[in-house]
């Protein structure tokens, strides 16, 4: 798609600097861009990279003659300013209203117009499908599943009975919603499962990556609010609640029935206990564990900084002695006061 800087520059509310008849039409970073490319400067770590760019225009917050002097947008903020533009001059494929002939589709099933349905998918009984939403190939929607309009789900997803996606959702491969919660009751030694009757669900906006599971509520609901985006390697317990527009990255646990507000960011490898409360506003740091309710915004840490191994046999090593130096430490005041 080729689109000129003036035009490109209407949809991000920017200013031209230089000439607003430019052809774009791709993306690429400033070291890669070729004539017929934009790019974007949002960390001032890469601002040398400025003067040998071959791009034909730059994405900049502010003007800078001193290492810049060709085609600029002005914006705001460059990084989102980048993300709108690339979806203008990379769009992903819309729906052809298609239907597979291998694809499996219950008769009680409702698909509404110019939905695309992909090989081999299997949409059961009573699932409910809104307009231009796409299912790619060798996806499951369960039973009395409601996907909401302009949805977007990518192979090999798995949505179980009664979960309810919302508008303009993503869903990356290999991710399950719905599946029963880790719910067991313990008789004479002997696990007895408790039945998971809760459902999901997924609200507005959510975009869920790759390899997600997301258990259904035990009772209740299991709820991923409006605006939410989650990577790779998730789990969702039964029951957590996650608050609008809060970013989950990889490799992160939370366990069941926490309640995590909203405008929260959780860094790779974070793990939640269970039945905690999470404030609006809060961080979690990478690797960090949170066993107990945080009431109050703010960026939180927890667990031990990395160190050249030697350093860190030597820092464990102290840490275990701890108890010990204590009581040394008291021992010592009480004899200091003593002698006194």
């Amino acid at each position: 798609m080729a689109v000129t800087l003036l035009e490109l520059s209407k949809v991000v509310n920017g200013e031209v600097v230089g000439d607003d008849s430019c052809v774009i039409n791709s993306v690429a970073t400033l070291s890669s861009a070729l004539e017929g490319q934009i790019s974007f400067l949002s960390n001032n770590k890469f601002k040398n990279e400025l003067a040998n760019t071959k791009a034909s225009a730059i994405i900049l917050k502010t003007v800078d003659p001193e290492n810049y002097m060709g085609n600029c947008i002005i914006v705001q903020d460059p990084l989102v300013a980048y993300a709108k533009i690339a979806a203008i001059l990379h769009p992903l494929p819309e729906s052809t209203g298609e239907f597979h002939e291998s694809a499996v589709i219950h008769p009680s099933a409702k698909i509404a117009d110019n939905c695309t349905i992909g090989a081999n998918c299997v949409i059961a009984e009573n699932a409910n499908i809104a307009q231009n939403t796409i299912i790619e190939s060798g996806c499951y929607i369960g039973r009395d599943c409601v996907i909401g309009e302009d949805s977007r789900i990518y192979p090999n997803v798995v949505i179980k009975h009664g979960s309810l996606i919302g508008n303009r959702c993503i869903i990356d491969s290999g991710t399950v919603i719905g599946s029963d919660g880790f719910g067991n009751a313990n008789e004479n030694g002997h696990w007895v499962k408790i039945p998971q009757i809760g459902i999901v669900i997924v609200g507005n906006d959510v975009q869920i990556g790759s390899n997600v599971v997301i258990d259904r509520g035990a009772i209740e609901n299991t709820v991923i609010h409006d605006g939410v985006v989650m990577d790779n390697l998730i789990h969702v317990a039964h029951n957590v609640s996650i608050g609008e527009n809060s970013a989950v990255a990889g490799c992160v646990g939370i366990a069941g029935s926490t309640v995590i507000g909203k405008n929260c960011m959780f860094a790779g490898q974070v793990g939640i206990s269970g039945h905690i409360k999470i404030a609006d506003n809060v961080t979690l740091t990478g690797a960090s564990n949170a066993f107990q309710s945080i009431k109050e915004a703010g960026v939180y840490s927890s667990g031990t900084p990395l160190e050249p191994f030697r350093q860190w046999q030597k820092s464990n090593f102290r840490f275990k002695k701890l108890d010990d130096m204590a009581r040394k430490i008291k021992d010592l005041e009480k004899m200091i006061k003593e002698l006194k």
